[in-house]
């Protein structure tokens, strides 16, 4: 899924003014979940309001992002996989990895609970108990932060769920949003950032199951796209929304985004 975001006028306070004016916006490549959860439309026009800058989201798989970025189609990186976002930044693509925020994931599942999983802490077991009961698991199969953890968490597991392809382990190659709802219509088992979740109305009889591992911590990273790769990168401009994000105010509206009180996403500073 991609989403293309503009926000409001508003007036300059960060970044440098060397930018022409009509040229003072930034593409973000990010993830499917922080715009799904609906973090940007939250504090993106906090950032407008305070910066003069505006925000062109592309979301996406974390994979799918990192590579628009090594081809220079965004000025920032917005991520949540954090080795992937270590080589970004040991193959030149940007100088330095700064973390954001943080929430989880976790493993939801149908009310029934086929493989007797909920109340559990370690999410490789759970996962194990998941395979023996062939109960049927929904993965993003996309090459997302969310799916790289998951195959982490299969490995820990001991099991090799691609062998059971297309019989109870089914990938749907689409987002968040579009699996939960898969998984919702199945009775299956889904391993979700908290985000999405939180925000996702369609839960059916789907309900959390497995959270509280260690492992399960979802960490985003954020990085400048180098100009030396890419001379065209908006540099001034797209430190200048890192700057925000990293500061108190960045923080503030982080971590005041909330879906029934419960905060979704915590700023790492």
């Amino acid at each position: 899924m991609s989403v293309i975001m503009g926000l409001a006028p508003g007036g300059p306070a960060f970044g440098e003014r060397d930018e022409k004016k009509a040229d003072r916006y930034i593409t973000v490549a990010s993830t499917s979940s922080t715009q799904n959860s609906g973090l940007f439309g939250y504090i993106l026009p906090k950032f407008k309001a305070a910066a003069g800058i505006s925000v062109r989201v592309v979301a996406v798989g974390t994979g799918a992002a990192i590579r628009l970025a090594r081809s220079g189609d965004a000025d920032v990186l917005l991520v949540h996989h954090r080795p992937s976002e270590e080589k970004f930044v040991s193959d030149g693509f940007a100088d330095a990895r700064y973390p954001v925020m943080y929430n989880d994931f976790l493993i939801v599942g149908p009310a029934s609970d086929p493989a007797e999983i909920k109340g559990m802490t370690d999410s490789a077991a759970a996962l194990a108990r998941i395979a023996a009961a062939k109960a049927v698991f929904t993965s993003r199969g996309d090459d997302s932060g969310t799916h790289k953890r998951e195959r982490a968490l299969w490995s820990a597991a001991g099991v090799d769920p691609k062998a059971h392809s297309g019989s109870w382990y089914r990938e749907t190659g689409a987002g968040m949003g579009a699996t939960l709802n898969t998984g919702a219509a199945m009775g299956a088992y889904t391993l979700s950032d908290r985000g999405t979740w939180l925000s996702f109305a369609n839960k059916q009889d789907t309900t959390a199951m497995v959270e509280g591992d260690p492992r399960l911590r979802n960490e985003y990273g954020v990085l400048l796209v180098s100009q030396t790769k890419h001379p065209h990168v908006k540099t001034a401009l797209g430190q200048a929304f890192i700057d925000w994000l990293l500061s108190k105010d960045g923080a503030a509206a982080i971590n005041g985004y909330k879906i029934n009180g419960q905060v979704l996403f915590h700023a790492s500073r």
